[in-house]
């Protein structure tokens, strides 16, 4: 298999797709208000949490493309309690995402004058509907373009507020302690805030089934089937710039707001977009301002324009799969008129959550952070799917994972695990 500038570029898309819908709610939210409560002291946490989540992720490029199949379909095959499994969770989980980061998206809307007067609400009914119309008229196409206009400025624009605060001697006054850190993470009572960071770091595991869907897309846009190297090269481009992005992050939030995490997540949601905007004028000047709001509304867009796309795609799949029908690769009329409808459908399930949550007053915390706790407590449902489907005889040998891997992916499975029966114990039996 070879590695060509041609192919690369042609291959391009899905892994790029994957880093727009981690980088906005988990970075913009979870990763600056983790290094404004506890500094750098989560640096390895995020870390170790992208590390192992990876195995997991990386599934759905690896198996398209050694068995030209979607993950989908090979969980069909694999199990036929996984396909009804992962439906019922992405119906439930697909509409509070997609509704939560939409909110987000709303918030950070408000920081442009014109929009300052706007209930928050409003904007991000507004957004849902303006993002629908979007996916209905562009398709993929137009997700692909505007998904890596936006990544690539967001990710430009926050490197180069970092390296303005470490010019300006922020990092050399910082004091890092990361044995005995103050305050410390470390404590039970912060695991309603360490779960959420979690779930959502770089992205809930489901995940794992998109960007083998957007393959087949990419592969008719581009007309070219990428091989094993470019699937997953794409894939770990597409990774690496959530890991380097989520340091960039917690990186402004330690050097700009430091022991202030509360504040960041104060219960009035344009107190947050407020804050997140001033860590940037901060670091770079108040004329930073008509460059990071756009920038910054242009990741969260990006994000909610993927899981827009990405859920409905899903479930459209699983109909088709399910009903014998087709494989849901988006190839026909009538698999794309089902994409179609399924993005209204969860156009208006998300409408209908915001005004639920406008109605009993719920907070940007409340709504961002509980729909990011639920990724995470299914999180080793999705990871036990995804890895005993790639090591399954469905992928030929020589693309199975090897020795490595499949320790790390055991390793991940009893962090993913651990971890959420430590919640569950300690929230609802009080347990720890």
């Amino acid at each position: 298999m070879n590695l060509s500038r041609t192919g690369i570029k042609k291959s391009l898309g899905p892994g790029i797709l994957l880093a727009g819908a981690c980088i906005g709610g988990s970075h913009l939210v979870s990763s600056t208000t983790a290094g404004a409560k506890f500094g750098f002291a989560l640096v390895g946490l995020i870390l170790i949490t992208n590390l192992f989540k990876y195995p997991f992720l990386l599934v759905g490029t690896r198996f398209t493309a050694a068995t030209g199949l979607s993950l989908l379909e090979g969980f069909k095959s694999r199990n036929s309690l996984y396909l009804p499994i992962y439906l019922i969770v992405s119906l439930i989980t697909g509409t509070f995402t997609i509704a939560a980061v939409s909110f987000v998206t709303g918030l950070l809307l408000r920081n442009i004058p014109l929009f300052s007067t706007f209930p928050q609400y409003n904007l991000s009914i507004a957004i849902l509907i303006i993002s629908g119309f979007i996916l209905l008229i562009g398709q993929y196409r137009a997700l692909d373009r505007i998904s890596k206009v936006l990544v690539t400025l967001l990710t430009i624009f926050t490197l180069f507020a970092v390296i303005s605060l470490i010019n300006k001697g922020y990092l050399i006054d910082f004091d890092f302690n990361f044995i005995n850190p103050e305050p410390s993470p470390w404590r039970l009572s912060n695991l309603s805030f360490l779960i959420p960071l979690m779930g959502w770091m770089p992205g809930p595991v489901e995940l794992c089934v998109w960007p083998s869907l957007w393959m087949f897309s990419r592969e008719k846009d581009s007309n070219h089937k990428a091989n094993m190297k470019e699937a997953e090269f794409d894939f770990n481009l597409g990774y690496l710039i959530t890991v380097i992005t989520a340091i960039f992050f917690l990186s402004l939030g330690a050097l700009t707001m430091f022991k202030s995490g509360d504040i960041m997540l104060s219960d009035k949601g344009f107190d947050f977009a407020r804050n997140l905007i001033r860590i940037y004028q901060e670091a770079i000047g108040s004329w930073a301002k008509w460059i990071i709001v756009p920038a910054s509304f242009a990741a969260m867009f990006s994000t909610t324009l993927t899981c827009l796309d990405a859920y409905p795609r899903s479930i459209s799949a699983i109909q088709g799969i399910l009903q014998g029908t087709d494989q849901g690769h988006i190839r026909s009329k009538r698999e794309q008129k089902r994409l179609e409808l399924w993005i209204v459908i969860h156009v208006l399930a998300a409408v209908l959550a915001l005004l639920i949550a406008k109605s009993g007053g719920i907070t940007i915390p409340q709504f961002v952070f509980g729909a990011m706790t639920g990724s995470f407590l299914t999180a080793p449902i999705f990871a036990w799917m995804a890895m005993d489907t790639i090591n399954s005889s469905l992928v030929p040998k020589e693309f199975r994972y090897g020795k490595f891997m499949k320790y790390l992916s055991w390793i991940g499975l009893i962090f993913l695990s651990g971890f959420s029966l430590l919640f569950i114990s300690n929230a609802f039996f009080g347990i720890g």
